[in-house]
């Protein structure tokens, strides 16, 4: 491993000279930024978002009711208050909204505009994370500007995610008359207005001079983020002036960059927590008997995979974050045994050890994340359990885990998912890793797991709006979890590291675009 690493520092090297010499000569608007991000969005739709990639977009032209400023202080936004409440047993939410707010076509932005945003994210025929809204039973609008949203039953993730509606202009929605004319020309309330799109290429926008929010908007005129996923042309980009910023710096130019008094950098715990999940809701496969999973989970060095193939730039967990207030460091990962590993194998009925496809994701959605899984599938050889790589790119990938259509992941594959920041799993539990498939409530979108009382847990969770209660209850769930090897084996929080031009002055933005959002950005030089 540690020849490998080195090999990998002086390749990169090599190939970075190459391509710096090969760069064509580059010009551009002097008014405009132009960053390179390393993976690209699904949609522009937030109502049909797929997973964290697309905030890193969709953010940038729409907004929440509350999100953290800057700091990562709880922040009104769109709305200016809310108060929780009880009315005949049942919990509501009250909310009051800013009344000088105007979408990008100059529609002003009220209450019936959330309504329908919040209609849209809730129906699972359209929206993959329907489930987070299955409590609301409705909203009660007082008028323009101060409405309610009653529940069925107390949701505590309402209040652990910021009140998690998007907001979408209803009547510029019902003009567009559908939802694919609507994503290819999007209208929000945000600090950016969209301009064009290629796909797999490049997006354009424009400041928005109208933006409600002056104070925390950007200077500079117009932004353009391309799609960059190859590490090293990302970088040569940056380092001969054709962009700007770039997402996901390579691990072993970290320090380069770090030194080098032509850019500055920012090196952050992402909102992204990465798992090595299997099909265990599937019967016919061996991943349904826990002693399989078991030895999956004791069958690889994941200390040694942080140290050399992500240069320590990542923060091992075990159940949820250590960010998170329901941390729990009693919760210890699995020890690496591939001794144990074999022995759980017989234990399940596989002497001889296991053939099964494992999925590679190509794209760099996290730093080194191909090379994470690549490195994880060697050591489980060594347990017995022989892997058929299988290369696949971020679209395939969303697909292959997307429980929806088929095909339908048959082996192993790494997952990762937002808990939210500050982080809580209670969503993320809920659509994507632990609760099982439901599409009629939508529950367990990219689920692969089915387990009765993981549901029942997850269901609790979400009903619990007392945050110490709800802080107990996920230590007890993640105990749980562990223990069953459900929801996919924890793997490791990302270590992300941002690099920018001193041509710009950036402020990270912590929420919701992961720090990928524009919110404060100027041209300085």
């Amino acid at each position: 491993m540690k020849l490998r690493a080195a090999r990998l520092v002086t390749s990169m090297g090599f190939a970075l000279g190459l391509a710096l010499a090969s760069l064509p000569a580059f010009s551009r608007d002097a008014d405009t930024v132009v960053a390179a991000f390393s993976a690209e969005t699904t949609t522009l739709d937030p109502a049909r978002s797929s997973g964290t990639v697309d905030r890193f977009y969709y953010f940038h032209l729409f907004e929440m009711l509350v999100i953290p400023d800057s700091k990562g202080n709880m922040s009104p936004w769109l709305a200016t208050k809310w108060e929780v409440g009880e009315k005949d047993g049942k919990a509501y939410i009250d909310v009051w909204l800013r009344d000088d707010v105007r979408f990008h076509n100059g529609d002003p932005m009220t209450a019936q505009d959330v309504e329908f945003s919040w209609q849209r994210q809730r129906d699972p025929k359209v929206s993959l994370t329907a489930s987070r809204h299955r409590n609301v039973e409705g909203f009660e609008i007082f008028n323009d500007h101060y409405f309610r949203i009653n529940f069925k039953q107390p949701d505590g993730n309402y209040l652990a995610e910021y009140l998690q509606i998007v907001v979408m202009p209803k009547r510029y929605f019902e003009k567009v008359g559908s939802m694919e004319a609507f994503g290819a020309k999007p209208v929000g309330t945000g600090p950016w207005k969209f301009v064009s799109r290629e796909i797999k290429r490049e997006l354009n926008l424009t400041r928005n001079d109208d933006y409600w929010n002056a104070k925390n908007g950007p200077k500079a005129k117009n932004l353009t983020i391309k799609i960059i996923p190859e590490d090293l042309t990302r970088v040569s980009a940056l380092r001969a002036g054709e962009v700007d910023w770039i997402d996901n710096v390579p691990l072993p130019l970290i320090s380069e960059f770090k030194a080098d008094k032509r850019f500055n950098t920012f090196s952050v715990q992402n909102g992204n927590f990465v798992y090595l999940d299997f099909p265990s809701h599937n019967k016919a496969l061996p991943f349904a008997k826990l002693p399989v999973r078991q030895a999956i989970a004791h069958g690889f060095d994941m200390d040694a995979i942080l140290k050399v193939v992500l240069y320590g730039e990542g923060n091992r967990f075990a159940g949820i974050g250590t960010d998170s207030n329901a941390y729990d460091p009693n919760l210890k990962p699995y020890e690496f045994d591939p001794a144990k590993s074999r022995e759980l194998l017989a234990k399940a009925g596989y002497p001889n050890g296991l053939d099964i496809p494992c999925y590679s994701l190509t794209t760099p959605r996290e730093p080194n994340i191909k090379e994470v899984s690549e490195a994880i599938y060697a050591y489980l050889q060594q347990a017995g359990i022989r892997c058929q790589i299988r290369a696949v790119e971020f679209g395939a990938w969303l697909d292959l885990l997307r429980r929806a259509n088929p095909p339908h992941l048959d082996g192993l594959s790494i997952h990762m998912s937002a808990q939210g920041i500050p982080s809580d799993p209670g969503n993320s539990w809920s659509s994507s890793a632990l609760h099982s498939y439901a599409p009629e409530i939508g529950f367990g979108t990219f689920s692969q797991t089915a387990d009765p009382k993981a549901d029942e847990y997850v269901q609790k969770i979400q009903q619990i709006m007392d945050m110490e209660k709800r802080r107990l209850l996920i230590q007890e769930a993640a105990r749980y979890r562990q223990e069953q090897v459900l929801g996919g084996i924890s793997l490791y929080q990302p270590r992300t590291t941002y690099a920018w031009n001193k041509r710009i002055d950036f402020t990270p933005w912590a929420y919701p675009g992961y720090w990928h959002l524009f919110q404060l950005v100027d041209i300085v030089d």
